[in-house]
């Protein structure tokens, strides 16, 4: 992972492929790429295919989940051992986001970290803080490093992966308000719109590291348990959910989201295999077919709202320790939760469960007129 090189029409950037959790995409050092912001985007969607919506000149996968890239330095913050920048690359749009957070990706930074050099084993596990560079948001990862080299075979599994592997453990350190200036943007655990067609309408914004709203299926006149394919082909719902996510985002103070990949939108419905919650989650215009990590993270801190659209729906065990499994079309999602002692309704840490596992090393090409000589 030294020097990018170049030939005389193209450019080479050394770079790791890495799935994280049930998300895609190339790892790069910071160092590797262009330190002017507008040049960086350049490359990346030079690397990605971008934009096109085969991405079929780039390592993109022309889908949301399959168009992301991770970019990761040495930490700079006290007690901090990596900074991670997260960044969506659209896939049509010559557009790169850096704004959110990726739940998935995140826990391929620790694998990447060691297979680069970045960070060394402590032993047979090896747990590091990392500072997600996009919203301020820290976390400590725990992955598997027996003879000091990470782990990527295990019994661990996770809906939205085939097969089985080494479990990679997240342990939040303070997600509330990641985007947004507070856990409750407006104030509420409960709001209410004026929508065509609908009328009065009860949703939950929330951003405990992810802004979402979140709105019970029923009210918006389905069910909840519909296929990713039903629902992405559900132009009236999508054209109702977009409407909705524009006047959400004004009252959440995020403005114009229009060209934003947030607020994400999520239906919600009673469970129906067991768990806590049943969710359908539009990232923001293509229904999931899972759930990102951050988004069950405050899925699940709406759960134990008493004031939010998922009371009455949603299912959560009784103690300060709870368990929130989240339904999603290919499964469940499983977030642990402490409440704060002094508010039964405030959520002290969040943990949960990924895998990861390293696909290719190697290096991109990329035109050279995308980062022309320095």
């Amino acid at each position: 992972m030294g020097i990018p090189r170049k030939s005389q029409r193209q450019r080479a950037i050394p770079c790791i492929l890495m799935r994280g959790g049930t998300s895609r995409g190339p790892f790069f050092k910071a160092a590797d790429l262009p330190a002017d912001i507008a040049a960086r985007d350049a490359v990346l969607l030079a690397a990605m295919g971008s934009p096109d919506r085969r991405q079929i000149d780039g390592l993109g996968g022309a889908h949301p989940l399959t168009s992301k890239v991770g970019i990761v330095s040495p930490g700079t913050a006290p007690g901090v051992d990596v900074d991670f920048l997260f960044a969506q690359v659209s896939v049509a749009e010559p557009a790169v986001d850096t704004t959110p957070n990726c739940g998935n990706m995140l826990a391929a930074v620790v694998p990447f970290a060691l297979e680069t050099g970045m960070l060394r084993a402590q032993g047979d596990t090896s747990t590091f803080r990392v500072l997600t560079v996009n919203t301020g948001m820290q976390c400590d990862i725990t992955v598997q490093t027996p003879d000091g080299t990470v782990s990527y075979d295990g019994e661990a599994r996770i809906d939205g992966v085939p097969g089985t592997a080494a479990p990679i453990a997240i342990s939040f350190l303070d997600t509330a308000g990641s985007v947004c200036d507070a856990l409750l943007p407006t104030g509420r655990a409960l709001d209410i719109v004026e929508l065509d067609g609908i009328g009065r309408l009860e949703i939950t914004c929330i951003d405990n590291g992810m802004p979402m709203v979140l709105v019970r299926a029923a009210d918006l006149g389905r069910t909840g348990y519909e296929s990713v394919a039903e629902l992405n082909a559900d132009d009236a719902l999508k054209q109702r959910l977009e409407t909705l996510r524009m006047k959400a985002a004004r009252l959440m103070g995020l403005g114009d989201v229009a060209a934003r990949p947030f607020p994400k939108m999520c239906l919600l419905a009673a469970p129906r295999d067991g768990g806590s919650v049943c969710t359908r989650c539009f990232i923001p215009h293509v229904c999931h077919e899972a759930i990102g990590v951050l988004a069950a993270v405050t899925v699940a801190t709406a759960c134990v709202m008493d004031d939010s659209v998922a009371a009455g729906i949603a299912r959560t065990p009784a103690g300060q320790e709870k368990t929130v499994s989240v339904e999603h079309p290919t499964g469940e999602f499983s977030v642990q939760l402490t409440l704060d002692p002094a508010d039964p309704h405030t959520v002290a840490r969040a943990a949960l469960l990924r895998t990861a596992r390293l696909l290719m090393r190697g290096e991109v090409a990329i035109p050279a007129a995308a980062w022309p000589s320095d």
